[in-house]
């Protein structure tokens, strides 16, 4: 997934002077999820609450 300039200079601003690296890759990660799940939501990739929780109690009943 690719990010814009802007985004990833606001990520930068948004991070602590001083921060490890795997905690960057961390929050990178976090970034290009959210990106993508909202990606879905424009493009109407969703399903209705009430079918998630049909398939997420169908799956821990197992």
């Amino acid at each position: 997934m690719q990010i814009t300039k802007a985004k990833l200079e606001n990520f930068l601003e948004s991070l602590p002077e001083q921060i490890d690296t795997e905690e960057v890759m961390y929050r990178l990660y976090l970034l290009e999820n959210i990106e993508a799940g909202e990606a879905d939501i424009r493009e109407g990739r969703t399903i209705p609450h009430e079918e998630a929780v049909r398939r997420l109690s169908r799956k821990w009943q197992q």
